[in-house]
């Protein structure tokens, strides 16, 4: 026998510790080949049983059984599995319901029954009870638009298979073939996410707006899979417009996280100049605004120096697109889908983007050592200051107006934000008509709106914030956590406009999440004054709260505060920062 050289042996050592080091099996040998990232797996089980199409056991035996922890194993013990048989006229189903909305798909483990032949079923992921029970078709806009939610597929004899990629809360599973027989030992859900602390907090004395926060954060959690996407079922694109709130809510949640950067990139790199991201100057514009924002919380120079080519180039492109005193913007000319009929409205809110965009690129010009270009746009800035266009009864364009300081905020929030109360919101410009009724010092309107509008979603069975909402869908309508009664509107597949009719809707939108950051930013009062958190401003604003409590992450630490409001109505604050942290009261 050859004897093997102590080298070699070396050798082998040496490439298996490294690539233990690096959590990749030896056997692939060039990391390059393959990609990882932070997401890891969980597996849930089914919280209840919806809906069945027999409830005379002769069709559907054990279904309890689906209730059970599993394993994910077959097994030759064949116990505590459901049966579902199949006849020429009978196809049973079943829906179950797994308590949340998750990202990721199903496992089904099978037992055996004496036909080996791989079995056919059809699976329907729903983010509501209807849209599990739905077809793909054109009357309630069921689709498989971005993930297959709705299709057929063989399951084997005594053996396990995990398939999907979707955003759902339910799942029907139906047997497709005649006279055939299923035995299932498990149905769970795989739910796939970045595994991440929540370093973030909120808690006051209302259950309801300490749900909100809570609700706001998971639906952002919910999208950060291999990019920022703004919808877990629709919509699994890098929208940058979209990405603010996100990332806002991020920056209050989560801290410093790859994903923010790593979806800004990949919008810079598939757009260059003289294009707009995703088709719309606005986009481009929130990308400007996103960096600043990013900059501000993690003070990370370093990252924003990659930008500097693009930026300045970006922040030349937009002073080009002025004319006079006004925007002169091309290519999408889009807020938000609610307000993009209102020309005027539209208009007014680009006018004021323009104002805060090229404001942002001066800051971030400074901080480049770009002073030429910084004055540029400041030149930019002092033109377009001298026209302010009419809202036209837009809050939308209202809330940008008064954010960029073209109208003042009490004025707009009084005559367009206010009017209606949380009439005419939308859940993504939502969060800019919260900061406008903040500047305006109008803070218990802007927590009632965050009670009645947000808290509406989850009157209506929500887990995550949905794409859009208005109050008025609410009044005859079953939640979606039912089969719809007769007599009752459905709340998902009756309502929607735009791209997001009926079922098509998104119930999981990363854009909807603006009162997580907004809470903590007014009523804890935690806003970032010096880049990276070294200066930090505590200002509570707790309304009608009796007490607020909970933390911030910073880069230097995690910030604590409570406020507690004393029978003179003054605000008692415990304040806990990092050390090196400077505090501004």
């Amino acid at each position: 026998m050859k004897k093997t050289s102590p080298l070699f042996l070396f050798l082998l050592v040496v490439n298996a510790l490294y690539s233990s080091a690096q959590k990749l099996p030896p056997v692939f040998g060039d990391e390059t080949q393959y990609q990882t990232d932070s997401r890891v797996r969980s597996y849930l089980t089914a919280r209840r049983i919806v809906w069945m199409s027999d409830h005379t056991g002769a069709f559907i035996k054990g279904p309890q059984n689906l209730l059970l922890p599993g394993s994910g194993q077959a097994d030759l013990v064949h116990k505590n599995f459901c049966t579902l048989k199949s006849t020429d006229k009978i196809k049973p189903g079943i829906v179950l319901d797994f308590g949340k909305e998750i990202q990721g798909g199903i496992q089904l483990v099978t037992d055996q029954p004496s036909n080996h032949n791989p079995i056919r079923v059809r699976i329907r992921f729903g983010e509501s009870v209807s849209e599990s029970m739905s077809d793909i078709d054109t009357i309630q806009g069921a689709t498989n638009d971005h993930a297959m939610r709705d299709f057929t597929m063989e399951v084997p004899w005594l053996g396990t298979i995990q398939v999907g990629n979707s955003g759902f809360r339910f799942v029907r599973i139906d047997l497709v073939e005649p006279n055939r027989e299923l035995q299932l030992k498990e149905a769970r859900a795989i739910f796939e996410y970045r595994d991440i602390p929540y370093l973030g907090s909120f808690k006051s004395n209302d259950q309801r707006l300490n749900q909100i926060w809570n609700t706001g954060a998971y639906t952002v959690h919910l999208n950060m899979q291999e990019y920022l996407w703004d919808g877990i079922k629709r919509d699994r694109l890098v929208w940058v417009g979209d990405m603010h709130p996100e990332v806002m809510t991020i920056n209050t949640v989560f801290g410093k996280n790859e994903v923010v950067a790593k979806s800004l990139d990949h919008a810079r790199d598939i757009t260059p100049l003289p294009g707009w991201m995703n088709g719309i100057s606005a986009y481009s514009m929130w990308w400007v605004l996103i960096h600043r924002d990013l900059y501000k919380n993690q003070g990370d120079r370093e990252y924003l120096r990659k930008q500097q080519r693009y930026l300045v180039g970006l922040l030349d492109q937009l002073i080009g697109k002025t004319k006079d005193h006004s925007e002169a913007l091309d290519g999408g000319r889009f807020l938000d889908w609610p307000s993009s009929e209102n020309s005027k409205g539209v208009h007014a809110g680009l006018q004021a983007m323009m104002v805060m965009t090229l404001e942002a690129g001066a800051e971030l010009c400074l901080i480049l050592d770009e002073p030429a270009q910084a004055a540029k746009c400041k030149e930019t800035v002092s033109r377009l200051k001298l026209y302010i266009p009419d809202a036209n009864n837009s809050k939308q364009a209202a809330a940008l107006l008064a954010l960029a300081g073209l109208v003042d905020a009490k004025k707009a929030n009084t005559e367009v934000i206010s009017q209606g109360e949380c009439e005419r919101f939308s859940t993504f410009y939502g969060y800019y008509m919260l900061q406008a009724k903040a500047k305006a010092g109008d803070y218990q309107g802007a927590l009632d709106c965050i009670r009645n509008y947000w808290g509406g979603m989850l009157d209506m069975g929500a887990t995550t914030f949905w794409e859009d909402f208005d109050l008025a869908w609410t009044k005859n309508a079953a939640p979606i956590t039912d089969l719809v009664p007769e007599g009752k509107d459905d709340i998902h597949g009756d309502f929607g406009a735009y791209c997001y009719k009926n079922l098509r809707h998104s119930l999981c939108h990363g854009w909807a999440s603006g009162p997580t950051s907004w809470l903590s930013e007014h009523v804890l009062g935690i806003s970032v004054v010096e880049p990276g958190g070294k200066t930090i401003r505590i200002q509570p604003n707790l309304g009608d709260l009796q007490w607020a409590e909970g933390t911030y992450p910073t880069p230097m630490g995690i910030v604590k505060v409570r406020h507690e409001k004393q029978t003179d109505g003054k605000i008692k604050s415990t304040i806990d920062v990092p050390k090196g942290v400077k505090v501004l009261r």
